[in-house]
C-alpha cells in the first residue's frame, strides 16, 4: 500500500496523518507475497487487493523496460562537469535543505535514518545519515551525483511523490528494487513559488527497527511521513523567504511558520524516539549525558533531568568502552557489560558510535544504544533455527494410544514442571516437545540441543556459555550458552541419555538453583526456563549401572510421557502414509500415487524399527521410484521386502537380484567416501551429502564409522 499525505497547512499535518491507516504485519506479508507472485509466476499485481494500483503499474512498467529487480542500483553517475553545473543550479535549495536538517542529523544517525535530497531528474544532491550501513549501494565515498530514477531502479518514493505531487510512503516490498526490501521510504515533493516541482526530500528508515512487530512500528512509520512532510514545508517556506524579502509582513509570517514547523518536527522526532524499546543516550566528548530517551531513563532509574546532570562513566563498571569511543573514535558493537544501577549491577548489551564535527578528526561526542540481553538472546535463538513450529493439532493420529498420549501431554504442558519424553527413535519426541512449548509459553524462546550430536569437548560451553578468552579458540567477547538463551522459554534436551556424566552434575545444579555461570565466568546469572528432555534409552537402567545420575533423572522425570512406537499404532499407519504422500507431492508438484493392496499389506506387516521417521522416508522413496500412479511392493525400500530381497517379476533373474546391495551399505560407503574427501570435516561433509550435521553425527554413530 502507499501511505499518502495530502500536503496541508502546517497546523493540520500531524492531525491528518493520525487519521491515516496504520501499517500491519499482515499487510506487509501480503505485499511481499504479491511481489513474489509477480516476479516468479508473472501474476498481474493489478488484480491484487493488497497492492496499490500505482505501485502495480510501476512494477509492470519497470519489468517492461527490462529493469532487473536484483540489479545494482549504482549504474549511472553524472560526470564531474555535469555534476558541478547541477550543484550550482540547485545551490540555494541545497543550502536551505542542509540548514534545516543539520539539527537532526545526529539523531537520525543513531536512529538508523538517512535523508536524501533529489532534483526533479532523480539525481542525489545531498544526503545525511549512516547510508553505508542502511543501504548497500556501493563502495563510493559519496553518493552525490548518483542517478536514481524509474529507468535505473524501477519505482521509488522520490520519483512517485514528484509524479503525484504529494507526499507518499513506500513499504519495503512495494519497492521494485530488492535493495530496499527492508526499508520504509517517506518522501515529499518540493515546489517553487510557481507551484512547479523542483525536487523531493526522502527519509529512509529500517522497517524492523526492533526486530519485532510491536504496536509502535505502525505509528513510527506514520511519524516518519509526518516528519519529512513538515521538513519539506519548512524548506519551501525558507526558500520563499529568501526570494521575497520585499514584503516584510509576509516574510515575518512565513518565518513564524518555519519556526513552528521546526518545533513540530523536533517534537515529532522526540515522540518517535520515545516509541523505541531500546535505550538511546547521547554524550559530549567528556562523557556528560546530553540527551536520553524514556527507555534509557527507565534502565538507569533516573528522571530525564537527573540523567542530564550525570556522566555516563558513573554507570559503567568497565569504562574502557566509552574511552575508546571518545578518545579514538573506535566503535563498540554489541559488547556485553555491567551497569551500576542503584545498589545492584545489571547486564546489558552496549553499542557505541562516536559523532564528529565537520572535521572528521574532531570527536564531538558519542551515541550509546543499550539493549537487554534477553532481546538479543531471543533473536540469536531464532536465527540459530530453534523454532517451535508444531502444535498438538499437527501431531497426526486417531488411534487410542496416540490420543491418550496427546491428552496427557496437553495437561502436562500447562504445568511448569520438567517433562521427560520416552520413546524409540523416530516416534516424534521433538514434535511433542514443540507442541508442549507452544501450549505453555509460545512467546518465549525454544532452544533445542542434541546431546548425542554435540562433541563431548564442546557440550559444556554450548550449554553454559563462556566468557571471552576462557579457552583457546574462544570468541573474545564471550558467548551465551543454550541455557542462557532459553531464559523465559523452553530448553529441549534431546538424547539426554548421551550427556557426559561429568556435565550432568553441573546441569543438576542449574536446575536446582535457577542460576548459570559461564565457563571462565565469576558471577551467576538468574535464569528461568523449563526443561523438556527426550531419550530412546532406559534411563532407569542406566542409573542402576552408574551411567546416569540418579538425582538428575528424578529432577528431569517429574512428569513422564511414553510415546508409543508405530507398530502399536496400526490404525495410524495408513493415515500417515496418505498424509506423507499428499505433503510430499504438493511440495514437489507431483501427481499423488495410490498404494496397491499388496503394498498396504506389506506396510502393515512391517515392524517399523525407525517408526514415523522411517515411514516418511519409505513413502518418499516409493514416490520417487514408481513410474506410474500406483505404489507397488517393488517400490518400497529394500529392508521392507520379504526375506530381505528385492521384489522382481522375473523369477529367473535371481542372480542379478542377489547382487543388489542394501541401501544401508550404499549409505555407509557414501558417508565414508565423503568424510575422506572432506578430510573429516563434519560441516563440509554434511554440506556435500545435503544433510544436517546432527544427522551426519547420528549416521556415523549408527554405522560405527571411525573418524
Amino acid at each position: 500500500m502507499i501511505l499518502v499525505c495530502q500536503k496541508p497547512d502546517i497546523n493540520d499535518i500531524f492531525s491528518s496523518i493520525n487519521r491515516d491507516k496504520f501499517l500491519s504485519k499482515e499487510s506487509w506479508k501480503n505485499i511481499q507475497q504479491c511481489r513474489l507472485n509477480f516476479f516468479e509466476y508473472a501474476e498481474d499485481p493489478r488484480n491484487s487487493q493488497y497492492v496499490d494500483k500505482e505501485i502495480a503499474r510501476s512494477w509492470i512498467n519497470s519489468r517492461d523496460r527490462g529493469i532487473k529487480p536484483n540489479a545494482l542500483v549504482t549504474k549511472e553517475w553524472l560526470n564531474s562537469e555535469a555534476l558541478e553545473k547541477t550543484i550550482e543550479k540547485n545551490s540555494l535549495l541545497i543550502e536551505v535543505t542542509n540548514s534545516i536538517i543539520k539539527n537532526f542529523k545526529y539523531v537520525m544517525f543513531y536512529s538508523d535514518y538517512i535523508i536524501y535530497l533529489f532534483d526533479k531528474n532523480g539525481i542525489i544532491l545531498l544526503l545525511e545519515g549512516d547510508w553505508e550501513s542502511l543501504v548497500p549501494f556501493s563502495e563510493q565515498k559519496s553518493l552525490t551525483g548518483l542517478i536514481l530514477n524509474d529507468t535505473s531502479m524501477g519505482n521509488s518514493s522520490h520519483m512517485l511523490c514528484m509524479y503525484l505531487k504529494e507526499p507518499v510512503q513506500l513499504l519495503g516490498p512495494e519497492h521494485y528494487s530488492a535493495a530496499f526490501q527492508n526499508n520504509i521510504a517517506s518522501a515529499t515533493p518540493l515546489f517553487d513559488e510557481h507551484g512547479e516541482v523542483i525536487a523531493s526530500l526522502v527519509l529512509l528508515s529500517k522497517a524492523l527497527v526492533n526486530s519485532t512487530w510491536e504496536d509502535s512500528l505502525p505509528r513510527l512509520s506514520l511519524h516518519t511521513l509526518g516528519l519529512i512532510t513538515a521538513m519539506g514545508v519548512a524548506i519551501e517556506t525558507q526558500i520563499k523567504l529568501l526570494k521575497s524579502s520585499d514584503n516584510l509582513i509576509i516574510a515575518n509570517s512565513n518565518l513564524m511558520q518555519v519556526n513552528e514547523s521546526l518545533e513540530a518536527s523536533y517534537n515529532m522526532l522526540e515522540a518517535t524516539l520515545a516509541f523505541t524499546d531500546e535505550g538511546l543516550i547521547t554524550v559530549d566528548r567528556f562523557g556528560n549525558i546530553t540527551h536520553i530517551n524514556q527507555k534509557a531513563s527507565r534502565i538507569l532509574r533516573l528522571t530525564h533531568s537527573e540523567a542530564i546532570s550525570r556522566n555516563i562513566s558513573d554507570f559503567l563498571t568497565d569504562k574502557s568502552f566509552i574511552t575508546k569511543a571518545l578518545t579514538c573514535g573506535e566503535p563498540v558493537s554489541y559488547q556485553e557489560t555491567t551497569f551500576k544501577i542503584g545498589k545492584s549491577e545489571e547486564t546489558y548489551i552496549l553499542t557505541i558510535r562516536s559523532t564528529h564535527s565537520q572535521d572528521p578528526k574532531i570527536i564531538r561526542g558519542a551515541v550509546i544504544r543499550i539493549v537487554h540481553p534477553d532481546k538479543i538472546n531471543a533473536l540469536a535463538s531464532l536465527r540459530a533455527g530453534s523454532q517451535a513450529k508444531f502444535e498438538f493439532n499437527d501431531i497426526i493420529g486417531d488411534c487410542n494410544e496416540i490420543k491418550k498420549v496427546k491428552d496427557i501431554a496437553q495437561r502436562f504442558s500447562l504445568s511448569s514442571e520438567n517433562i521427560l519424553l520416552i520413546g524409540e527413535s523416530g516416534t516424534g519426541k521433538e514434535l511433542f516437545a514443540q507442541a508442549i512449548h507452544n501450549n505453555y509459553c509460545p512467546q518465549g524462546p525454544f532452544v533445542a540441543i542434541n546431546c548425542a550430536s554435540m562433541p563431548r569437548s564442546l557440550i559444556e560451553s554450548e550449554l553454559f556459555g563462556y566468557e571471552g578468552g576462557s579457552f583457546t579458540g574462544a570468541d573474545s567477547h564471550g558467548k551465551p550458552g543454550k541455557i542462557e538463551l532459553a531464559n523465559g522459554g523452553t530448553l529441549f534436551l534431546d538424547e539426554i541419555g548421551d550427556m557426559p556424566y561429568e556435565v550432568q552434575a553441573v546441569l543438576l545444579r542449574v536446575l536446582e538453583d535457577k542460576q548459570v555461570m559461564r565457563v571462565g565466568g565469576k558471577r551467576y546469572q538468574e535464569v528461568n526456563f523449563r526443561v523438556v528432555a527426550a531419550t530412546n534409552r532406559n534411563l532407569l537402567k542406566m542409573v542402576q549401572e552408574n551411567q546416569f545420575r540418579e538425582d538428575l533423572y528424578y529432577r528431569l522425570s517429574v512428569l513422564r510421557i511414553s510415546i508409543p512406537p508405530l507398530r502399536q499404532r496400526e490404525h495410524d499407519i495408513i493415515l500417515l502414509c496418505q498424509y506423507f504422500i499428499h505433503t510430499y507431492c504438493d511440495k514437489t508438484g507431483r501427481s499423488k500415487p495410490q498404494m496397491s493392496p499388496a503394498a498396504i499389506k506389506k506396510i502393515l506387516e512391517y515392524n517399523w524399527p525407525g517408526n514415523v521417521r522411517q515411514l516418511e522416508n519409505a513413502i518418499i522413496y516409493a514416490i520417487n521410484i514408481t513410474q506410474s500412479d500406483v505404489i507397488n511392493v517393488e517400490h518400497l525400500p529394500y529392508e521392507m521386502v520379504e526375506d530381505g530381497r528385492e521384489f522382481t517379476n522375473d523369477k529367473n533373474n535371481s542372480t542379478e537380484t542377489e547382487e543388489i546391495l542394501p541401501l544401508r551399505v550404499w549409505e555407509k560407503a557414501a558417508i565414508k567416501s565423503t568424510l575422506l574427501k572432506s578430510n573429516n570435516s563434519i560441516a563440509h561433509a554434511a554440506s556435500i551429502l545435503q544433510i544436517s550435521k546432527s544427522t551426519l553425527y547420528r549416521k556415523i554413530k549408527e554405522y560405527n564409522i571411525t573418524l
